[in-house]
Formats: structure tokens, C-alpha cells, sequence
């Protein structure tokens, strides 16, 4: 096995003047089990180079043309002679199409460092969706960067396994915070692009008043430098790096206020590394780097000489930080580099071989719903599917009738709608198959009559409708969804309900109605964020515009508007919010990649809370390890204890709630852990199904408790 390296032309692989690229490949590299078959290719003026691995591309000096092309033809001719499996490129997506020009057939991987939208090769979409095909793997640094490739992208329509993130990296060290010096540290080109000109004109004024701390600049600007002159504010120019990070280790705060968007950020990342108390500005990808930071909503001068003087006057409070900065840590080399290996194998394996067991088959179930087999997988996850696993682990044989697709490839000028074949196609399926159960799901083009006439041909059939969606009176379509679980009730033998029928005045016969928690799925929720530190705080998205998998014009929620005072009044934590703010929705495995960052979901549903009502959010935030922020009007706490779900009043309290939850890991952890292990042991798809089973056919089974029927 070869894999190839192929860093940006004059980025220097060199410990006299590296780039973060740089960096970041040589501190990966020497942890990889595979670093014997990597080759690092650049042109690197220095004489020094980082490792043994790297190979020098040497150009000779022309007047017309491009060197970078040169650069291009030179490492083509290498691969060409030597080939490799995988070729890694760094920050340059443009060098794909030389690479495909030349007939190149290795595997490929691009890098972005950078805002992908501000670079040549990947700034318009059909670049883009070219990047996607051609290569086997895009990485980003950052959950930011990603988000930016994937700009007007609509959702589903590229390849989500493609595109992973793995973040830039830093050496965790043994620290005393003992040996912390009263220095606050700035590393970074000196200009207002970085912020410099807000940190110095706030370190003068921090300067002034405190007198027994100083400010340490490492850096340099050769275009439009700033400069600040005080007896305490020492320049130190450019420095080698491992200079940089034992004065990192000796610094108090750290200060990374850029103006532009970073895709990352090597200062705040390192600085956290080195138990230093972190301030960042809140731009790009910069909260991303840090478990816990002081984070500037606003940019300005005044703003920094508060945060920055809150630390220096309140010395535990900065101690908090420095503890909690480096106690979180976990972007470390020796992760990158497992991430990095991860990918080389599953790009070369061979395929996985799966087993796959079959059980015996008891009832005949026909199961009506929106398998939603025409948007491509985007929908896969959705309650259809998790009750349709849930009927197979019973040991069931499932047809499964997806009546949204169907009615959609029959539409005809005979039937402008398609329902007519749609009902005439059921009732021919269930005469092939004779079922003896029919489960219903949001079947609303299902005709009465039809279930009147299988009724009457199968005198034992049973059949049985499960509804999703909002039933509290202030809610959106209200009258709408109580119609529709209403016209079959005369055919229909049980109903189960997401909302407490106790809640809902307008059932007759309440004897057909019952209540089915949103059912979790262990084949669907298989992440344990409560095992590993996370970088953002509270994720939340909102779902509209499903039918496309965008945002819809014009379009309003309510939840939009409670959201975004949350993010207003909870100071210093990082919120990951989707389906707002022109940030699209996120769907099918990218939601689950989105959701894998963060350390509390909230779960915040459409229209004023009702008994035991929550959309399918609640399993995918629980169900994944996050801690359930959840309104306590919504009498969860009928199943679940203040240390297995948050509970929250009004927004001021859940404000309160959050903030306390992200300073204490072990209490996050503890809280996530408890409350998966509980929903997933009572709320999971097979008690579910097994649920809609028992009641449908009035099957009585002292042993068979379900939770959520407890006294």
C-alpha cells in the first residue's frame, strides 16, 4: 500500500515557518500505524523538514505561465511512475481535475483548511457535486466548513459518507496551573482580519488598571500591520512552534477575536490544550475548537476589556475555565490520526460481510404508511420505519405498502391523483397476501369504503392506525389531524397516539384510543455522545420544508422565535441550530452526523405543550446520548427523573438549566447516559409494536407490563 500526500505549492513542511496544513499533517502522521507507506509531496524552501516521509517537488524558475501547473505536472509524473492507492490532497481542490486530466486512478481525498466557497475549484455548486463524485472522501475541519460546501446543496442530494469532519489537532501535555503567569497571549497575523487591532486597543485599557499583568504577541503582518507600544506588551515576532506552545503553557488567557470567518483555529485549540482560559470570537468554526471558552457574541473593543477583566478579577472563574479547557480536551493528534486510518481502511477494505437472521412467521401484516421510497433514503429514519422493525423482530411477515409512492406512480389523466388506483392496488394486495392484520400510518388517502369492503371480505381481519402529529388545540392543522384519525374510526379497531387520549376531548370510544410513545430504535440511534467530550452545546432543527429538503420561502414556526432568545439569553454556550437563520434543515444520516457533535438536544415541539406529545425528536436526541431538554408541561416526568431528562419551565429556566449542564460534564454524562438507557430499554420500536399487537387482537398477558401504562 502507498498513500500519497500532496500538500498546497510553498506550503512550507518545515518547523522554520510551518502552516497549519503543515502542522496538522506532520503531528497526525507520526501517530498513523501507516506512516511507513506515506509519502508527503511539497516545495519546501527550508533546508529542515519535518519528517523522513517527505519528498521535495523542485521547480525550476520560469517567466511565463503558472508554477503551480508545473507543480501539478511534476507530482503527476511522480504518480505516474510509482502510482498510489490513495491520494490525500490538502486545501486545494482545483488539483483534482490535473490529477483527472492525466488519467490518474488512485483513490482520492481532499482537505479543506479553508472556506470551501472562497476557493478556486469549489466555489460554485456544480464544483462541488463534481468534488463529490470524483472522490472518495472530503474532509472538513470543521462542522462549519462543511456546512459552507453544502450551501444551496439541497438535502440528500449528495453522498453524506463522502463528506466526514476531522478536526485539526493539538499534544495535551501534563499542566500546573501553578505555573500559570499573569500573561494574556495573541498568536496570529497581526491586522484587523484577526482582530489585532481589537485586542491591543482593549489590552491598552486591561494594561492601565491592572498593573501586574502583561500581554505576549506572537506574530507578524507584512502588508497592513498594527502596532500597539507598551512597556508590557511584548511583541515576540514569528516563532518556531514548540516556542509558541511553552508559552502557551505558561499563559493565563488566550485571546483568538478574528473578524473572519475561521474555519477553524489553531490559537484558541492549542491555547485550550495548554489549560489556558480561551476567548473567541463567534465566527466560522472558531467555537468549534473548544470545549469551553468565553465567547465573544460581540466584536468590539469594549466587549474583550470586559471578558478579559472578568477573568483577571475573578480568579476562580478563570481558574474554572483553564481547569475545564484542558480536563475536555480531546482534540488530540492521537484521535486525528485514528480518524484519519479509520477512513484509509474503509476506503480499501473489502466489503464487510453481514449476517443476517430470519425468524419464523406468525401474524401477516400488511403495513400501510409513507416508506417515503421516492426521496431516496432521505426519510429513512422515520417512526413508519422504526414500527416496521419493530413488527419484524416479533417475528412477523411484513408487507410493506408504501401509499405515498404508489399514489404518486399511478397518477394518470383517468386518475389526476392517484388515489383510485391506490385503493384498488390495496385491496388486490391484501387478496394475495391475506393479511391478518392491517397497520395503518397517516394512510389519509386509504378511502373509508375500503377498509369497510376488507372488512367485510376478511371478517377477522384487524385492523389498527397509529397518528403522529400535533393534536393540542393552539397547535398547527388541528382541525385538520383530528379529522384525519377520525375518518376510519368507524373501520379502524385501535388507534395509537403520540398525545395522551386522556388530553383530547373530541375521541368517542375511548376504548379505541391509546397512547404509544415515539419509538426508538437501536439499529437507528447508535450514538453514546455521554462517552466522549463534544464541541458544541445544544443542538436543535426544525423539519419544515420536508417535501424538499429545504427551506421553504416565506415559511414561519413559532419555535423559530423561542429559539433564537434562547441563543439571546444563555451567554457563552455554542447552539447548533438547523432549519433557521437560512441554515437548511438536515435530514437522514446528516442529521445523525450533526447530532454526534453535541452535548444536549432540545426538544421543542410545534404548538403549546400537551400531555405526553413530542414529535420523533425526543428518540433521536435521547436515543443518541444527549441530554433531553424537554418542557415539563409535557408530564414526561410521569416516566422519566430529573437525572435521566432536563426539565424545564419557562425559557429563563431552561436558560439556567443549559448553562449548568455544560459546566458539568460528569452531571451531562450521567443525566445522558441514564436517560438512553431507560428510554431505549421501555420506548423501543419492539415494545411498540408488540403494544399495537396486544391491543389490536385484546391480547391479555399478566407477565406483559408496558411502561408507560403504569399505574
Amino acid at each position: 500500500m502507498k498513500i500519497s500526500i500532496l500538500l498546497p505549492y510553498k506550503e512550507n513542511f518545515s518547523p522554520n515557518y510551518p502552516g497549519a496544513v503543515s502542522l496538522f499533517v506532520n503531528d497526525t502522521l507520526k501517530l498513523s500505524k501507516y506512516k511507513k507507506k506515506v509519502k508527503v509531496y511539497g516545495n519546501t524552501e527550508f533546508k529542515r523538514k519535518f519528517s523522513k516521509n517527505y519528498r521535495n517537488i523542485k521547480l525550476k524558475k520560469i517567466f511565463l505561465g503558472s508554477q503551480s501547473e508545473n507543480y501539478m505536472d511534476e507530482f503527476i509524473k511522480v504518480e505516474k511512475s510509482d502510482p498510489s492507492n490513495i491520494i490525500e490532497i490538502h486545501n486545494r481542490p482545483h488539483y483534482l481535475k490535473y490529477l483527472m486530466n492525466e488519467g490518474v486512478k488512485s483513490k482520492f481525498v481532499l482537505y479543506f483548511h479553508n472556506d470551501p466557497l472562497t476557493m478556486t475549484g469549489s466555489k460554485g455548486l456544480t464544483e462541488r457535486k463534481y468534488l463529490v463524485d470524483i472522490c472518495d472522501k472530503i474532509v472538513f475541519n470543521s462542522f462549519w466548513s462543511k456546512k459552507r460546501f453544502l450551501q444551496n446543496i439541497p438535502s440528500g442530494s449528495l453522498n453524506s459518507e463522502k463528506l466526514i469532519v476531522i478536526f485539526q489537532s493539538a499534544s495535551k501535555n501534563k499542566i500546573s496551573l501553578k505555573n500559570k503567569k499573569k500573561w494574556i497571549t495573541f498568536v496570529g497575523k497581526l491586522n484587523r482580519s484577526k482582530g489585532y487591532d481589537i485586542f491591543g486597543g482593549a489590552v491598552l485599557k486591561v494594561l492601565k488598571k491592572h498593573k501586574d499583568w502583561q500581554a505576549i504577541v506572537i506574530g507578524d503582518e507584512q502588508r497592513d500591520r498594527i502596532t500597539f507600544i507598551h512597556n508590557r506588551i511584548k511583541n515576540l515576532g514569528f516563532l518556531e512552534h514548540k516556542k509558541v506552545l511553552k508559552i502557551f503553557r505558561k499563559t493565563s488567557i488566550a485571546v483568538a477575536c478574528s473578524r473572519w470567518n475561521e474555519p477553524f483555529g489553531r490559537t484558541s485549540l492549542e491555547g485550550s490544550a495548554n489549560a489556558c482560559a480561551v476567548i473567541i470570537s463567534n465566527r466560522g468554526g472558531l467555537p468549534e475548537t473548544v470545549t469551553n471558552a468565553v465567547i465573544l457574541n460581540k466584536l468590539n473593543q469594549k466587549e474583550l476589556q470586559k471578558k478579559i477583566e472578568l477573568l483577571i478579577k475573578n480568579k476562580k472563574l478563570r481558574k474554572e475555565y483553564q481547569s475545564l479547557a484542558y480536563k475536555n480536551f480531546y482534540l488530540t493528534h492521537k484521535n486525528s490520526s485514528k480518524e484519519i486510518d479509520k477512513y484509509r481502511e474503509e476506503i480499501l477494505a473489502l466489503d464487510k460481510q453481514i449476517n443476517f437472521f430470519q425468524k419464523r412467521e406468525k401474524l401477516r401484516i400488511v403495513h400501510v404508511t409513507n416508506f417515503n421510497e421516492r426521496h431516496d433514503g432521505r426519510l429513512y429514519f422515520n417512526t413508519g420505519r422504526r414500527i416496521n422493525n419493530g413488527l419484524i423482530r416479533l417475528g412477523h411477515s411484513i408487507l410493506e405498502f408504501s401509499d405515498r409512492d404508489i399514489q404518486k406512480y399511478y397518477k394518470n389523466y383517468r386518475d389526476l391523483s392517484g388515489t383510485n388506483r391506490l385503493n384498488t392496488k390495496l385491496v388486490n394486495t391484501c387478496y394475495n397476501f391475506r393479511p391478518d392484520m392491517i397497520v395503518l400510518g397517516h394512510a389519509d388517502s386509504i378511502f373509508p369504503q375500503t377498509l369497510r369492503d376488507l372488512k367485510k371480505n376478511y371478517p377477522n381481519l384487524r385492523i389498527a392506525q397509529w397518528f403522529l402529529d400535533p393534536l393540542n388545540k393552539k397547535g398547527p392543522d388541528f382541525n385538520k389531524n383530528k379529522q384525519r384519525i377520525l375518518n376510519k374510526i368507524d373501520y379502524v379497531d385501535k388507534n395509537f397516539l403520540t398525545t395522551s387520549p386522556k388530553a383530547l376531548n373530541f375521541i368517542p370510544e375511548k376504548e379505541k384510543f391509546h397512547f404509544i410513545p415515539n419509538p426508538s430504535d437501536s439499529s437507528f440511534e447508535t450514538l453514546n455522545n455521554f462517552n466522549k467530550s463534544c464541541n458544541m452545546d445544544v443542538f436543535y432543527a426544525l423539519s419544515h420544508g420536508v417535501h424538499r429538503g429545504v427551506l421553504k420561502k416565506g415559511k414561519y414556526d413559532e419555535r423559530i422565535k423561542f429559539v433564537s432568545k434562547l441563543i439571546d439569553i444563555t451567554p457563552n454556550i455554542k447552539f447548533d441550530v438547523y432549519g433557521v437563520n437560512n441554515v437548511q434543515p438536515v435530514w437522514a444520516d446528516n442529521y445523525f452526523k450533526a447530532i454526534s457533535n453535541s452535548k444536549m438536544g432540545l426538544n421543542l415541539s410545534r404548538g403549546e405543550p400537551i400531555r405526553y406529545y413530542s414529535s420523533d425528536r425526543i428518540t433521536q436526541i435521547i436515543g443518541n446520548g444527549l441530554v433531553t431538554l424537554i418542557d415539563e408541561k409535557t408530564c414526561y416526568r410521569d416516566f422519566f427523573s430529573d437525572d435521566e431528562m432536563v426539565f424545564y419551565k419557562n425559557i429563563s429556566d431552561l436558560s439556567e438549566k443549559i448553562i449548568k449542564v455544560s459546566k458539568d460534564e460528569k452531571l451531562r454524562r450521567k443525566i445522558a447516559k441514564k436517560g438512553k438507557k431507560k428510554y431505549l430499554k421501555y420506548f423501543n420500536s419492539t415494545e411498540v409494536a408488540k403494544y399495537i399487537i396486544n391491543k389490536t387482537f385484546s391480547l391479555k398477558n399478566k407477565k406483559q407490563n408496558f411502561y408507560w401504562e403504569k399505574p
